[in-house]
This record gives C-alpha cells, structure tokens and sequence, in this order.
C-alpha cells in the first residue's frame, strides 16, 4: 500500500518525492475535493497526507470525507509554512502515539 500528498505547497512535495511519495500540488478549492476524491479510486493508496493550509481551506468536506470513506486514511501533516505547532510536535506526536522517544 502506497501514501499519498496533496500538498498546497512545491517544497512539500519535492521533499516528500525524495522519500518516495508520489503526490498532486492543488491552490484551489475544488482541486482539492477532485483530488482526494480521484484517491478513493486509487487501490494502492492507503494514506494520504494532506498539507494544514489544505485542510483549514476545506474542513468540512475532509471531516465528512473521512466519516464516509473507510479508505484511504487521511492525515493532515505540518508543512514548512505552519506557524500553530511546537518546533517538536512531530517527535512529540510520535511519542506519544507509540512510546518511543526519538
């Protein structure tokens, strides 16, 4: 099973690419609910990742997204831009899910 970007941002992806993940750079409304929707249709794609700004566009729709569809799994991820998170919320998000301090 493959992960998925939708990313606002070309950094983002670049990054991501570098790791493996392919993924789509939407600036619109209607893009994005075109792309996480063309991902439902994707049978290898398990997870998508979706950029904050993204989801502060179109909060509604990815909520419900997620209620409807049991695949993919859709996870909202910081990119360079966001200013709302501690610099280590990332580790800490790890920690905490699994237990592990890295």
């Amino acid at each position: 099973m493959k992960i998925y970007l939708i990313s606002d941002n070309i950094d983002t992806q670049v990054g991501m690419r570098l790791a493996g993940i392919d993924g789509v750079i939407v600036h619109e409304e209607d893009k994005l609910k075109e792309a996480l929707k063309s991902t439902v249709d994707m049978q290898d794609v398990a997870i998508v990742l979706i950029t904050e700004k993204l989801v502060k566009m179109c909060q509604g729709f990815i909520y419900d997204f997620k209620l409807k569809h049991k695949r993919p799994l859709v996870v909202e991820i910081p990119d360079r831009h966001s200013k709302g998170r501690a610099k280590d919320s990332i580790t800490r998000y790890i920690r905490d899910a699994i237990g592990i301090k890295i």
